[in-house]
């Protein structure tokens, strides 16, 4: 696959939360079809895209999950640009994307995909509005 390095950070910034803001509506979607841990797995992505939005904003980029979340909590959580409770939600939505792709025997619940998507929801707003306002859009 071919590497395109044509834009700036702003582009960057902007196509990573058009990815997060994609992720959702197919965690929406999943869920409503009855596809309880691809919902869970959508909904942390838009979480993660999201973070890595904000990493952007700062030509930060991390390959690993566990170092972009690491940095952003270090960086925005617990200076408290972004609410700690935010931060719990992400460490949850971590934990149930990993039982949800990989426990053989693990069952979601429509609660609890309801929940992960309304946290990516929640923090993708968050991501939108902070992400403006660094840019000065």
């Amino acid at each position: 696959m071919e590497q395109h390095d044509n834009g700036t950070r702003k582009d960057l910034v902007k196509y990573r939360i058009r990815s997060a803001k994609e992720d959702l509506k197919s965690a929406q979607i999943l869920l409503e079809a009855g596809s309880l841990k691809a919902a869970n797995n959508r909904a942390y992505y838009a979480v993660f895209h999201a973070i890595n939005a904000i990493h952007a904003l700062h030509g930060a980029g991390y390959k690993r999950h566990k170092d972009a979340i690491a940095n952003f909590n270090k960086e925005y959580v617990k200076t408290e640009i972004f609410p700690r409770e935010i931060g719990r939600r992400i460490s949850e939505a971590e934990e149930i994307r990993h039982a949800s792709d990989y426990d053989d025997f693990y069952i979601a619940t429509v609660d609890e995909a309801k929940r992960q998507i309304e946290t990516a929801d929640m923090f993708l707003t968050l991501v939108e509005t902070y992400c403006q306002e660094q840019l000065g859009d």
